[in-house]
């Protein structure tokens, strides 16, 4: 298992101050939102794309991928009724696959709650056409460019889609492609109903990707949250992807956030 960050953690640095940091501590990879590079991805250039990359590579650090895909953005919607937002929508992650491809990424997590949310009078089978149906919009895009979605799903108190693994898998089940598959964050299992080294263990076939965090918004060790069982639920599936740790508390600094995340998670994989 190898450990990365997600960059806006960093918030006001420049890539190259948080890939330099990022290294110091130990990290191996780096996991980008788009909105930091640009507010809109259709503004992100390959020859932008290959300075970052070129910058990670100076800091030894490898380019996860990306998430927070469609946040700060206007007109796309995953659920919408509108198979024209649906087209749009599905275009806008196509052309966020090429960014991650650009960037040397192969992973993009799929969170964007607001922006996947069942609007008003839209039942949960007909939210569940409609992703789908999105997502095969972008499917021959992804594939093109070995690029895999992994679908999130996030708690009650972020949104009314997607809120939990096994709602996630049956949507993988139903797009049936090798490039879409199922990301877990600790936040969010953390509200489901079933332990969290057993929501890891029933999907151990689905999972590309994790996120590292507490229900307290902070990072992993900084809550209540106990990540023992959680390790070792991950090596007993023989987990070889990344733990990008992943935090959303700003009243602490990046460095504090950073370097407890990952001496913490330094320490239970020991």
């Amino acid at each position: 298992m190898k450990l990365a960050i997600c960059n806006e953690t960093f918030r006001g640095w420049s890539f190259d101050e948080t890939f330099r940091y990022a290294r110091q501590l130990g990290y191996d990879g780096i996991e980008i939102a788009p909105f930091t590079i640009e507010k809109n991805a259709w503004d992100i250039t390959p020859q932008r794309c290959q300075t970052i990359r070129s910058l990670a590579d100076q800091h030894q650090l490898e380019i996860v991928g990306l998430h927070w895909l469609l946040a700060f953005t206007d007109g796309y919607h995953l659920t919408s009724p509108d198979p024209q937002v649906r087209e749009q929508t599905g275009d806008y992650l196509t052309q966020l696959a090429r960014v991650c491809h650009w960037l040397g990424g192969s992973i993009m997590v799929l969170g964007s709650p607001q922006q996947r949310n069942l609007v008003d009078g839209c039942s949960v089978e007909d939210g569940n056409s409609f992703a789908v149906d999105c997502i095969h919009r972008a499917q021959a895009s992804l594939e093109e460019l070995d690029v895999v979605l992994a679908l999130e799903p996030l708690g009650p108190q972020e949104g009314n889609f997607l809120l939990t693994a096994a709602w996630a898998v049956e949507l993988i089940e139903r797009i049936r492609s090798p490039h879409v598959k199922l990301h877990l964050d600790v936040k969010a299992m953390s509200t489901e109903s079933e332990p969290m080294a057993d929501i890891i263990l029933q999907n151990r076939d689905y999972l590309v990707h994790f996120h590292a965090n507490d229900a307290n918004l902070r990072g992993p060790g900084m809550g209540d949250i106990c990540y023992e069982p959680i390790i070792a639920a991950l090596r007993k599936i023989d987990y070889q992807g990344w733990i990008s740790v992943e935090v959303f508390d700003e009243s602490l600094s990046p460095q504090q956030l950073a370097s407890e995340s990952i001496q913490y998670l330094q320490q239970q994989l020991a």
